[in-house]
């Protein structure tokens, strides 16, 4: 006798939890499709860009009507980094693992020498009390210090690829990776730009932790970190005043807390829903850095809670993009490199957010991919051209383009010949 477990009938998708299963089961298809890892960087990415021309071209207008009697002026140089940005993180990607690892200690030596430039009377200039900006005469200005993380992250990861079998043990794990990190690190800590040097300290105990270095030697490291960051912190006022501020910043809104308050106050009146793109009340002089390191504040009061979401779902998809390629792939250097540039761009991410709602000091970072700023934008389009090309070299990733390219260029594979009464008849080859 057949049971009733056996009978079809009962295992009709439609009865009991079916339809959950079934909704479990089309994401986990999605999900495993060799593709995926591909378009969720592509697309995040895309998202994130166009949001941030729209809000920089928002939050930029009063400041760049009042300065430069153009309320697009900013917005225009944004369009022109991103004209730059798009061409490099195209070429980014169609490169392969070997051409990043033959560059990488190029991009490392030629960042560090453009720090030690800074340094120079004349080339280095100050920008709100830190010297980390090169003018070469003009409008042409770049902070070395972006460059620099991405230099260091390609490194990194070729030095533990190299290193694959020694990485047991943990003299390894540490020479040379933590002096030359270090000697990085100091060059802009010696600019006084402390937040960089905390976003360069996170991707170097995010490697150390990818590599799998021992629980010992990875808290450590953290607390050397803490170390550092709490005697650069105590040695400064301003940075004092900062932190102070920020265990309280109603305390003092008319100076110290002068920025964190607005900042605060643009969120809150953001709502659900938002005032309305253009429509900040912030953006009129009360918001300071409205277009760079606050434009999180302006994009919650235009676009509200909703809005805010919608950025941080972004961001939580490129990082899981990113940790996805990390860990599907079987290549070592991919494998480092996907994950450096995941936490780089994810530990920036979370220091700027940190600051904007009251849950971090104010270090002064812009937000990736949002921010204004050509020297934070054009390395990280690049980082974002290496992971797609790290995309590309997943499981059946190159069977499933070639795949999606072939009815484009379908075409090219048919010829037409004449037919009996003249006309052309279309024969595959």
């Amino acid at each position: 006798m057949t049971s009733i477990i056996d009978r079809p009938e009962q295992k009709s998708p439609e009865r009991g939890g079916g339809s959950g299963s079934g909704l479990m089961a089309a994401i986990r298809n999605v999900l495993d499709r060799p593709l995926t890892s591909y378009h969720l960087v592509l697309g995040a990415t895309g998202l994130l860009m166009v949001l941030g021309l729209l809000m920089v071209l928002s939050a930029s207008s009063v400041l760049s009507l009042r300065t430069n009697g153009n309320s697009y002026t900013i917005f225009y140089r944004q369009l022109i980094w991103v004209g730059v940005g798009l061409p490099m993180a195209y070429v980014a990607s169609r490169m392969t693992p070997r051409h990043f690892r033959m560059l990488a200690y190029v991009a490392l030596l030629g960042s560090t020498f453009l720090l030690v430039l800074t340094y120079v009377p004349g080339l280095g200039k100050n920008v709100n009390g830190n010297t980390n900006w090169l003018s070469f005469g003009g409008p042409l200005q770049i902070q070395p210090s972006e460059f620099a993380k991405l230099a260091l992250v390609m490194w990194c990861a070729d030095l533990y690829a190299r290193k694959q079998k020694l990485l047991t043990q943990w003299k390894h794990l540490l020479i040379p990776m933590a002096p030359v990190c270090g000697l990085v690190i100091a060059l802009i800590v010696g600019q006084r730009d402390l937040g960089t040097s905390l976003v360069l300290m996170a991707i170097m105990i995010g490697l150390i932790w990818v590599v799998g270095a021992p629980t010992r030697l990875f808290v450590t490291a953290i607390a050397v970190v803490g170390v550092i960051a709490s005697y650069f912190v105590t040695t400064a006022q301003h940075r004092m005043d900062r932190l102070t501020n920020f265990m309280n910043p109603f305390a003092d809104p008319t100076d110290v807390g002068w920025q964190a308050y607005h900042g605060l106050y643009a969120l809150s009146t953001g709502g659900w829903w938002g005032v309305g793109i253009g429509n900040s009340r912030q953006k009129w002089g009360n918001l300071p850095e409205a277009h760079t390191d606050f434009i999180f504040a302006v994009i919650g009061e235009e676009l509200g809670l909703i809005g805010s979401l919608t950025v941080l779902a972004l961001f939580l998809t490129l990082a899981y993009a990113g940790i996805r390629i990390a860990t599907r792939s079987t290549e070592p250097f991919i494998r480092y490199c996907a994950a450096g540039i995941t936490v780089w761009i994810m530990a920036q991410t979370l220091v700027n957010l940190g600051a904007v709602i009251g849950l971090l000091p104010i270090v002064g970072i812009p937000l990736p991919l949002l921010s204004y700023g050509g020297s934070a934008l054009l390395p990280t389009l690049i980082a974002i051209g290496m992971l797609l090309s790290f995309a590309k070299a997943e499981p059946g990733a190159q069977a499933a383009l070639k795949e999606h390219r072939r009815p484009l260029f379908g075409w090219m594979s048919s010829r037409r010949t004449p037919g009996p009464s003249g006309r052309e008849n279309t024969r595959e080859r």
